[in-house]
């Protein structure tokens, strides 16, 4: 009885491994097969949505997308903005998270002081915590974890910790810039920012220089804050900005 349960489980064994060797093997000649005949298979969401939009200027192009990949989220548009933000060599510091301003404020116009909040309570004009960043993305499918920037955001939530973001504009100590009197004045953030919601990774512009078509992102050198004081016949006392 001993001898046939053992020949019953081998047999059983051999089956097995029979049918996994022949279920590996006809995936692998599947793949091999779309590879032979040009047919592109997406390895991430990004790509499967690249895929996608290269198709429609390429009727021809054949492709597959595996299941897992196959979601609307994240989208193409998050997927472009997210590599952008995080592109070494692209001007401006690379931050601890990927963030585009250009895909929050500019494709979905949130207003800046939902995440700068106090700008018009306050001096200065504080980045938001990691509560309000995960406010919204807490919210959003799994799939989103594909980006990196995300998944740091989600590993700062889970151990308590704050983003060390990286300042772009910094003043020396002994200027005295107080937002809540510029932004009650009715002055737009992207009068002294520049228009930060096209931008995918912020940095500042080699010079102070005003362009008719662009709002400049400036330095904030004194000789620029003069004039614009100049031209809204706002004080010019030294001691306004320093003390």
């Amino acid at each position: 009885m001993r001898d046939r349960a053992r020949l019953s489980l081998l047999a059983v064994l051999v089956l097995a491994a029979v049918a996994a060797w022949i279920a590996v093997g006809f995936g692998s000649g599947t793949r091999a097969r779309a590879e032979d005949a040009g047919v592109r298979t997406a390895t991430s969401v990004c790509e499967a949505q690249e895929l996608r939009e290269l198709q429609k200027k390429d009727p021809g192009l054949q492709f597959q997308i595996p299941q897992q990949f196959d979601t609307p989220w994240p989208t193409r548009a998050a997927c472009l903005s997210h590599a952008a933000a995080g592109d070494p060599d692209a001007p401006g510091p690379l931050q601890p998270i990927q963030f585009s301003h250009k895909h929050h404020a500019g494709l979905y116009q949130i207003d800046c002081q939902y995440c700068h909040s106090g700008t018009d309570r306050s001096r200065a004009a504080g980045v938001p915590a990691v509560e309000v960043c995960m406010g919204c993305h807490a919210q959003f499918p799994a799939s989103y974890d594909e980006l990196e920037g995300i998944r740091t955001l989600k590993d700062h939530w889970a151990k308590k910790q704050t983003i060390e973001w990286v300042q772009i504009h910094r003043l020396p100590e002994y200027v005295k810039f107080q937002h809540r009197a510029h932004v009650r004045a009715g002055f737009a953030c992207q009068e002294c920012h520049g228009k930060v919601e096209t931008y995918d990774k912020l940095s500042l512009v080699e010079d102070t220089v005003w362009w008719p078509w662009l709002l400049p992102a400036h330095k904030l050198e004194m000789g620029w804050c003069i004039d614009c004081h100049r031209r809204n016949n706002a004080t010019q006392d030294c001691a306004a900005c320093h003390y």
